[in-house]
C-alpha cells in the first residue's frame, strides 16, 4: 500500500467519533487488503489456540492454520507448553494433524524424529552424509501464552505479551468468569459467512441492531444497563441478564446473571452469557475477501451440556446467528455497489450498547494497521 492509498480509504476517519466516517468500502471487497491484513494484523497479533484443559498432560498436542501457517502447540516432558511451526526442517512435510498425545514427533514423511522442546533425536541414514549435526536441527518456536487459562499464539516473535498488550482485560475476565480454569470444552458450532471479516466484526461491536434485528435477544439483556468500553486492544460489552420472561431460553436457575462479552483485536470475541458457569470463545477467521468463517467454541462446567445449556446453543445457532448472518451478507452485497462508499458512525455520549464507538475503535486500529504497511 503507498500513501495516495491510504489517504482514499482513511479519508473522513478522524479520532473523534462523533464527527468521523467509517472505513473506505472498497476494503471489504478488495483482495489486496486482506494480504495486507494478513502481514500486517493476523501474522502479528495473538491468536486464540484452546482451552489450556485440553494440553494439561505432557505429549499433549493441537494444530492449527493462523492465515496460511501451520502451528502446533504441545506440552513438554518437564511440564513446558511450546508451539512451533508444523513443518519437518528435513522436506518440509507437515509433522503433526489434529491433537493427540505423542512422546515423540515423527515426521510421517522419512520419519525424522524430534523430541518435545523442538530439538531433533534423530534422522534415519544421516551418518552418511558429511557436515551433519542434528544438534544443529530445532524446530522454529513460535510465541504461546497462557491468558485466563485460554492459549493464545502470536507469529512475530518480537510481539509484547498478550498480559501486557491487553491491559485490564484479564482481571476484567477472571471478575466474571472466576471458574474459567475449571470449565470444560462442550461444544463447537461453526459457518461460513459471505462477508468480509470485518463486515462480522463491525456487527458484532453494535447492538444498535439489536432492537430492529435481535427481538429476542432484547428480552435476555436489559438494554438499558448495556455499556460499551473501549480500551487499547479490546473492548467490553456489559448488560445485566433478564431474569424471567425472556423470549430466548430459560435462564429460571442461572448462576451467571450478567451478559459480559469483549472483544480482542483482531479476531476474537470472549463471552460470558447468562446461566449456569460458561464461557464461550468465537474466533473470526478471513477465508477471502468476501468469506470468514466461524469457529464458536463453548465451555462449560460439565462436557456435556445440560438442557438449559443445549437450549441457549440452539437460541445461538437457529435463531441468533441467522439473524446476524443475513444482516452482514446483505451489507457485504451492498459494499460492492456503486451507492455505498462510507457511513457515519451513530454515537451517544453515555457509550451505550447501541452506540456505534467501538466500531470506530476497531476501525483505527485496521487503519493503524494499514499505516504501517505504508512505510513497510
Amino acid at each position: 500500500m503507498n500513501q495516495d492509498e491510504f489517504d482514499r480509504i482513511s479519508s473522513g476517519y478522524v479520532s473523534d467519533p462523533l464527527s468521523s466516517w467509517s472505513l473506505d468500502a472498497s476494503c471489504y471487497s478488495d483482495a489486496k487488503f486482506l494480504d495486507i491484513e494478513r502481514n500486517q494484523i493476523f501474522h502479528r497479533s495473538w491468536q486464540f489456540f484452546c482451552h489450556a484443559e485440553k494440553l494439561k498432560q505432557p505429549g499433549s498436542y493441537i494444530t492449527a492454520q493462523i492465515q496460511g501457517q501451520g502451528i502446533f502447540a504441545v506440552r513438554d516432558h518437564h511440564g513446558q507448553l511450546r508451539a512451533f511451526y508444523n513443518v519437518c526442517k528435513h522436506r518440509g512435510h507437515e509433522l503433526l494433524e489434529g491433537e493427540g498425545n505423542r512422546s515423540l514427533i515423527v515426521c510421517p514423511y522419512h520419519a525424522w524424529s524430534y523430541r518435545l522442546d523442538g530439538t531433533l533425536q534423530a534422522a534415519r541414514r544421516s551418518e552418511y552424509i558429511s557436515n551433519f549435526d542434528r544438534e544443529d536441527v530445532c524446530l522454529d518456536a513460535v510465541q504461546i501464552e497462557v491468558f485466563c487459562d485460554l492459549v493464545f499464539v502470536n507469529l512475530d516473535p518480537g510481539a509484547e505479551p498478550l498480559s501486557i498488550q491487553s491491559g485490564g482485560l484479564g482481571a476484567e475476565i477472571r471478575s466474571y468468569a472466576p471458574d474459567i480454569a475449571d470449565l470444560k470444552f462442550a461444544h463447537r458450532l461453526t459457518y461460513n459467512i459471505q462477508a468480509n471479516w470485518k463486515t462480522v466484526i463491525d456487527n458484532f461491536l453494535e447492538c444498535y441492531h439489536c432492537p430492529v434485528a435481535h427481538k429476542d435477544f432484547c428480552t435476555l439483556v436489559d438494554m438499558n444497563s448495556y455499556k460499551v468500553r473501549t480500551h487499547d486492544i479490546y473492548s467490553s460489552h456489559m448488560a445485566k441478564a433478564g431474569m424471567s420472561n425472556n423470549q430466548a431460553y430459560d435462564v429460571a436457575n442461572a448462576t451467571v446473571t450478567d451478559h459480559a462479552v469483549w472483544y480482542l483485536w483482531p479476531n476474537t470475541a470472549l463471552l460470558r452469557y447468562p446461566g449456569r458457569g460458561n464461557f464461550m470463545v468465537w474466533k473470526f477467521i478471513p477465508a477471502g475477501p468476501e468469506q470468514t468463517y466461524e469457529e464458536f467454541d463453548f465451555f462449560y462446567e460439565t462436557e456435556q451440556p445440560i438442557e438449559a445449556e443445549l437450549e441457549a446453543i440452539r437460541f445461538i445457532d437457529e435463531v441468533l446467528q441467522p439473524e446476524d448472518i443475513g444482516l452482514v451478507e446483505s451489507v457485504q452485497r451492498g459494499m460492492r455497489t456503486p451507492g455505498f462508499k462510507q457511513g457515519r458512525y451513530l454515537v451517544d455520549p453515555e457509550q451505550s450498547g447501541m452506540s456505534e464507538h467501538a466500531v470506530h475503535h476497531f476501525h483505527g486500529l485496521v487503519l493503524d494497521a494499514y499505516r504501517k504497511a505504508c512505510s513497510a
